[in-house]
């Protein structure tokens, strides 16, 4: 009896570690399969070994995506930077382009000249050194590109590949040119007056007839006045385009007129000028009224300035639509067709004799313009030799938040001009 129970039992344990291997063997053929799926290999036969093998592949995998993750992080990273990129292999072939990169990559006309350029540098600074180009496209529109290369190296020292990057650098370049401009014009404005007023004072000195003595007193007094005004005008337009105030307000365009009117009045009446006034006493925008007062102002007194003695300058308000205009015509001798470009540059002045004779100082328009600029519109001029010129002043006529504003004047022009 005891010896059938033994019996049995060794029957059953039998059984069970052939269930056992079975399981064994079949566990182990799917892991190793596995292991073969995630690019591992086998270490042995047995089951440990193919557990082994892996853990192996999976820490193996597992550093792969991390580093997966990364360089499409790196990727997204440098299609944010306004800069192209490019890397190539030691054989000179691209294996990463940025968006800005990828752009010229294949493009026609002036972006086929950047393109070729790139290769060009690459090949040099997979050579070992490192080479940069600066490219003129004439566009339009016009830009100025600048190309770097540099070689990229493993451990070892041995070139491994190249990258180019592609900088435009066209609006730095404007600015620079910009500011030169603006030395070079504004020390000439000031040069001009202080040599006046030295010469005056060693004529004075030497002077002994009261009437010569009275005579160069006032040329000095007129030269000095000059420099005041010019520097009012700077101190005026450094002001405007720092303007960073937040919060505009309502304001009515009939007291901008008035006020404006009233502070070009006394130079109207020393020649016998009218200035007739247009407005609507409802019509408002939300504004800085202190910038819109002082680019009507200096409006009126360019009208006022270039006009013959006894004519009518108009000055008026209207709604057009989602705008507000504010015009300003007078009857003068117009702007030539060739100068229309230019008026609204800083110290540019039609008729540099008779703005000498006005006490002009040439940042008037300037002045409207960056007015205009703040407040998202634009500023209009319509001239015609000899028949007058009319310029406007156009704001939104809808609430606008200082962001709205800068949104808008990055997607368009500020100036506008017209007329033959």
């Amino acid at each position: 009896m005891v010896n059938a129970a033994l019996a049995l039992v060794a029957v059953v344990a039998i059984a069970w570690v052939a269930v056992l291997v079975r399981r064994e063997k079949t566990l182990t053929r799917r892991v190793s399969r596995a292991t073969a799926r995630l690019g591992g290999r086998a270490l042995g036969a047995s089951l440990a070994d193919q557990v082994v093998a892996l853990d192996e592949v999976a820490e193996a995998s597992a550093a792969r995506a991390s580093s997966a993750i990364a360089t499409e992080r790196l990727s997204r990273a440098l299609d944010t930077i306004p800069q192209g990129v490019v890397i190539c292999d030691e054989r000179g072939a691209p294996v990463f382009e940025n968006q800005v990169g990828a752009g010229y990559s294949g493009a026609r006309h002036g972006d086929a000249l950047v393109s070729a350029a790139v290769t060009d540098l690459l090949a040099s600074a997979i050579a070992g050194s490192m080479s940069s180009r600066t490219l003129e496209l004439y566009g339009p529109p016009r830009r100025t590109l600048m190309i770097d290369a540099y070689p990229l190296s493993v451990p070892s020292g041995a070139v491994s590949g190249a990258l180019a990057v592609i900088d435009d650098v066209t609006e730095r370049r404007r600015l620079e040119h910009v500011r030169r401009d603006f030395v070079a014009n504004i020390s000439h404005e000031l040069k001009t007056p202080v040599g006046a007023l030295a010469l005056l004072a060693e004529a004075l000195l030497s002077a002994d007839d009261p009437l010569d003595r009275e005579r160069l007193a006032q040329r000095m007094l007129d030269e000095a006045h000059r420099v005041g005004h010019t520097i009012d005008d700077l101190m005026s337009l450094s002001r405007i385009e720092a303007d960073e105030s937040t919060e505009w307000v309502p304001v009515r365009l009939v007291e901008v007129i008035e006020e404006a009117a009233a502070r070009a009045a006394a130079a109207a009446e020393q020649t016998g000028i009218t200035i007739e006034q247009t407005a609507p006493d409802d019509l408002a925008v939300r504004g800085d009224a202190r910038q819109l007062v002082s680019a009507l102002f200096n409006l009126l007194d360019n009208a006022v300035k270039y006009s013959d003695g006894g004519s009518v300058v108009e000055v008026s308000a209207h709604r057009a639509g989602n705008w507000v205009e504010l015009s300003v015509a007078d009857h003068g001798p117009g702007i030539p067709s060739r100068d229309l470009e230019r008026i609204f540059e800083r110290f540019y002045r039609v008729d540099r004799a008779r703005s000498r004779e006005t006490g002009g100082t040439g940042l008037g328009l300037a002045i409207v313009r960056h007015v205009a600029t703040n407040h998202g519109g634009v500023v209009t001029v319509d001239s015609r030799e000899g028949e007058g010129s009319r310029f406007t002043l156009r704001v939104p006529a809808s609430p606008s938040t200082p962001a709205e504003v800068a949104a808008r004047n990055s997607n368009g022009s500020t100036v506008e001009r017209s007329g033959v």
